[in-house]
């Protein structure tokens, strides 16, 4: 019995690990005029320093829910940020009236179908959720 128990808590510590250290795609509409950004233009639209992508058509941001591993994920690796930080930078900038954060747009499902709908739009979802509606323009490993 202890056996079994150590066995189902070093698959649990493993899944929980590798579940932790997914990969997280930047996606756009698959009509976007390009096919890559660099890291620092990601993290320019999503801190509301640029409005546009690099070609100069708008460029709409939209993150995931508070809370999700994509979005932690990405805060800390693209915005050099942890959520309270995120947080706390964009409130800084919306009471200054110098910014609007990205809106939150829900689960890896949510932001595909709206990316998907909307050529403007760029968000990120776990690549595992990647699928021919979107294009992938970035990858956070």
């Amino acid at each position: 019995m202890k056996k079994s128990i150590r066995s189902l808590a070093a698959t649990l510590t493993l899944g929980i690990a590798s579940f932790a250290w997914a990969e997280v795609a930047v996606i756009v509409h698959p009509s976007a005029g390009f096919d890559s950004l660099t890291e620092d233009d990601v993290a320019r639209l999503f801190l509301g320093k640029s409005k546009s992508f690099p070609a100069g058509a708008q460029a709409v941001p939209v993150n995931q829910n508070e809370g999700s591993a994509a979005r932690d994920k990405f805060n800390e690796s693209i915005c050099k940020k942890n959520a309270s930080q995120y947080k706390a930078y964009w409130s800084q900038l919306v009471f200054t009236g110098k910014g609007t954060p990205p809106k939150d747009a829900g689960d890896d499902a949510a932001v595909k179908t709206l990316i998907a709908a909307n050529p403007n739009m760029i968000g990120y979802v776990d690549a595992g959720a990647v699928d021919a509606t979107v294009k992938v323009v970035f990858k956070i490993p």
